[in-house]
């Protein structure tokens, strides 16, 4: 597993708002073994931390790395507070 960089505090605050609500969101993520950036139409269900690593777990698909976020519904992830 690569290092893990933590995301921006306040961002963290609106996914889980966004769990909070179980609204829809689209979210583009870079993982590092794929060519491409991967996009995903979802809803956020939880968060968990594996390994000092902290991840998402969304609907119907495999968790994801927050600090592979590239945008949650259009919103760049912010620097680091």
């Amino acid at each position: 597993m690569t290092h893990y960089l933590p995301i921006n505090c306040n961002f963290y605050d609106e996914l889980e708002a966004y769990a909070t609500l179980r609204q829809p969101v689209t979210i583009v993520f870079q993982d590092p073994a794929a060519a491409e950036p991967q996009t995903v139409r979802t809803r956020i269900l939880d968060f968990y931390i594996r390994d000092k690593v902290e991840f998402m777990v969304v609907e119907k698909e495999p968790a994801i790395r927050l600090d592979w976020l590239l945008l949650v519904d259009g919103k760049i992830p912010p620097p680091v507070c």
